[in-house]
């Protein structure tokens, strides 16, 4: 642990250092809770970060941190109690940056937020909590004065998705293109459709906003009461369409199957997920909507699993070079199960705008 305590002297800490160990399960080699000695200090939570996906890290942390003082700005004016458990603080360095890189690897230091969880749950109730969250984080961003950068480039360009699958079927480097050839006139028969959006935003009526990119449910901090205490994982905060954090949303946890059901016959879409989460969204986020957006909330309920399905399929066609795979067709049931779920969602888009209509 002496390379990490020599890590941490780095960075502008309260207090004595006690202890560093890794937390969370996933991140084990990436995340470690920093504690200090005395009880009135706060802890901390050291991270690397991953350089590998997040080539820019001026840019990322710049992001992180007008978005963090943004938030703790319009909490202030609020009058908001517990501020600092309601918004993520990263410390600086001696030098003033919020990074601090060893030769190696990327390092980072934000402040522990006491006495809260995240939860893996998704059901209505937490379907709710995530909308009235995400939307919130987007309703305090939509005048941010900085301008973001996109931490992965074109990361939701649909536009950008099917360039990519097409020169994979041009290619067609592990001759596989033959055998999927209904799904691929399928994905080409909603093409148009589906690259919607980035016409509009050209034709100057969709706006780029600053959002999440990567909504879940355990990518929120609860209180020890079950109140919502703030949406964290900000590396991927950049400008997108606000059916980025709408539809990514709904992608996963409106799935009644997992995201390779080998058996289509469970995969479907989840009305009362939508409902919950369309609900709690437009609570905290039509003040700020244009009509456009309100109106194509349904279509980036289906954007999504179209999206992803394009993805799967151009890395099966591409011989599985991106995606990891346990068997040689998992990429191939991946894009069934992310059409079936598609389908599922258009048979619901009536549904879909009568319900949003109901909420307005």
């Amino acid at each position: 642990m002496k390379n990490l305590r020599s890590i941490v002297s780095n960075f502008k800490i309260e207090g004595t250092l006690q202890e560093i160990k890794p937390l969370g399960a996933g991140l084990i080699n990436d995340t470690y809770k920093v504690t200090t000695q005395e009880a009135e200090k706060p802890d901390y939570v050291l991270q690397r970060i991953n350089h590998a996906i997040f080539q820019d890290v001026d840019m990322l942390q710049a992001n992180i941190e007008a978005v963090t003082t943004h938030i703790r700005k319009k909490l202030e004016e609020q009058q908001a109690t517990d501020i600092d458990r309601k918004v993520l603080h990263f410390l600086p360095t001696a030098e003033g940056k919020t990074y601090w890189y060893d030769g190696e690897s990327y390092w980072r230091i934000m402040v522990f937020i006491p006495n809260a969880k995240t939860y893996e749950t998704v059901n209505p109730e937490f379907s709710y909590y995530a909308g009235v969250a995400f939307g919130n984080f987007q309703a305090m961003l939509a005048d941010i004065p900085n301008e973001l950068g996109e931490t992965i480039p074109k990361f939701h360009n649909m536009e950008f998705r099917l360039q990519q699958l097409r020169e994979a079927v041009a290619a067609n480097p592990a001759g596989r293109v033959e055998e999927v050839k209904s799904y691929l006139d399928e994905l080409e028969k909603r093409a148009e459709e589906m690259c919607k959006a980035e016409r509009l935003h050209r034709e100057g009526k969709l706006p780029k906003r600053v959002c999440h990119c990567d909504t879940k449910v355990n990518n929120m901090m609860f209180d020890e009461q079950g109140n919502v205490l703030c949406v964290i994982d900000l590396d991927t905060v950049m400008p997108s369409f606000i059916f980025s954090d709408f539809g990514d949303f709904l992608r996963s946890a409106a799935n009644t199957g997992l995201e390779d059901d080998s058996d289509l016959s469970h995969v479907s879409f989840n009305m009362e997920i939508f409902k919950a989460f369309a609900k709690g969204y437009l609570e905290s986020a039509k003040g700020f909507l244009l009509p456009i957006e309100i109106e194509n909330l349904p279509y980036a309920a289906a954007l999504f699993p179209y999206m992803q399905c394009v993805r799967f399929l151009t890395d099966y066609i591409n011989g599985d070079t991106y995606y990891k795979i346990k068997y040689p067709e998992h990429n191939l049931v991946r894009t069934k199960a992310q059409f079936k779920l598609l389908q599922s969602v258009e048979e619901h888009i009536p549904d879909m705008k009568a319900f949003i209509a109901s909420c307005l």
